[in-house]
């Protein structure tokens, strides 16, 4: 049987926890500060432990954080009687699998903890290779290309994460692989034929998000549904509003464990939940393991490979695309280039080239204007004196050399024509 250790100062509570949890089919221990029960879960390692925040000598969050350093896996729920969720949020910060606010409904705190237990069943059954099969090398490195510190350092992120089942967030640019990164992590950690849902928070529409994530009970919509046994994969989630992402949070409390949750986002949610634009709790809710994906021009090294990439997705009417071949110069202009596309502009450069290239050898001078180094460009106050004094010839033509006529159309004064 599932084994409980319930830790808190009043004897009460254990009594009252006991009554309501045994029943359920939990075995239940007690302690009643956070060194005891740190010294028991040592020997017997419980399956769960359900701790009170305000305890003494040692409280609630520093027993969580003992315990994650004894063993990473514990699962830890934390019981609060502060009408905040301050103190929650914190406790979710330090890697409490939820919290219980006091006074609980006993349902919440049943459903609680068998959500916690069948985490950690997955948990155990990941170590031993019953789930999943852990995901190869070559599936990583062949979709994340790159030998530049920069991408080697995302690709052993996404190796160790593929492998659990702990909410991810991935944090990047427009344009730096979030996407593909998310199929990986699903990959890894679920059955091939377990779903796999993509919700754009900047695309769906309030109703469409209220009745596919958010439902009407706390329970989740369709989306949560589809989703149970797989992925859910929430794109551009700083869109959301906060009354939103106040209620994601209740639908994640009651769901979250049931899939894979993944989250991307091209802003950095800590700054904007610091600034209180972004809900504080929703945030360690998908945040726990956040992964930043490194922008192209962090990574230029990797260039060279990517275009061969890129050419042999492509095609030419003439010849075949991979047989293309850029110059050293060519080469040299895209590693100059900033990519505030990042890899989405790469690959769509490359492939229109591919595909209208008339020769199998691509020179700089093939390439766009816009990929000039920027030391060829003129300075911005230069461009803008030019454009300016272009319209008011213009203008001054068009009042035919009346100066006076033309100062009074373009709001200035004669003394500038």
């Amino acid at each position: 049987m599932p084994s409980v250790l319930i830790v808190d100062d009043l004897l009460s509570i254990h009594e009252m926890l006991e009554a309501v949890i045994q029943p359920t089919g939990f075995i239940t221990a007690f302690a009643t500060d956070g060194e005891k029960a740190l010294a028991r879960y040592k020997v017997e390692k419980y399956d769960l432990v359900l701790a009170d925040i305000d305890m003494k000598p040692m409280d609630g969050i520093t027993l969580l954080k003992q315990l994650k350093a004894y063993d990473p896996n514990s699962v830890t729920v934390i019981m609060t009687a502060y009408a905040s969720t301050e103190s929650a949020i914190q406790a979710l910060k330090f890697g409490a699998f939820d919290y219980m606010q006091k006074p609980f409904r006993v349902d919440e705190l049943i459903a609680t903890l068998k959500r916690g237990l069948d985490f950690k069943q997955f948990t155990a059954e990941r170590a031993s290779g019953a789930v999943a099969p852990v995901i190869k090398s070559a599936d990583v490195e062949g979709r994340l290309l790159g030998q530049s510190a920069a991408n080697k350092r995302l690709i052993q992120q996404v190796k160790k994460l593929a492998t659990v089942r702990t909410p991810v967030l991935l944090q990047g640019e427009s344009g730096t692989g979030r996407s593909t990164v998310a199929e990986i992590l699903h990959a890894g950690s679920a059955s091939p034929e377990s779903p796999f849902v993509r919700i754009d928070c900047s695309l769906s529409s309030a109703s469409d998000f209220r009745d596919g994530l958010l439902g009407h009970n706390g329970s989740g919509g369709l989306w949560v549904d589809k989703a149970r046994g797989g992925t859910l994969l929430l794109q551009n989630l700083h869109i959301l509003e906060l009354a939103t992402q106040q209620e994601l949070v209740g639908v994640l409390r009651n769901t979250a464990h049931g899939f894979r949750l993944i989250c991307t986002t091209t802003e950095d949610l800590e700054k904007l939940t610091d600034e209180g634009r972004f809900n504080d709790e929703l945030f360690y809710r998908v945040a726990s393991l956040p992964v930043v994906l490194p922008p192209l021009r962090d990574r230029r090294e990797d260039i060279p490979l990517l275009v061969k990439y890129f050419l042999g997705t492509a095609s030419n009417p003439a010849f075949e695309a991979n047989l293309i071949e850029f110059t050293d110069d060519a080469i040299e202009t895209l590693q100059a280039y900033h990519w505030p596309g990042n890899l989405s502009e790469l690959g769509q450069l490359i492939t229109k080239i591919a595909a209208t290239t008339a020769t199998r050898v691509v020179t700089s001078e093939q390439l766009p204007l816009r990929l000039k180094e920027i030391k060829d460009w003129p300075r911005l106050a230069d461009y803008l004196a030019a454009q300016e004094k272009q319209y008011m010839d213009m203008v001054l033509n068009a009042c035919r050399g009346d100066k006076s006529a033309a100062a009074k159309v373009l709001g200035v004064d004669i003394a500038k024509l």
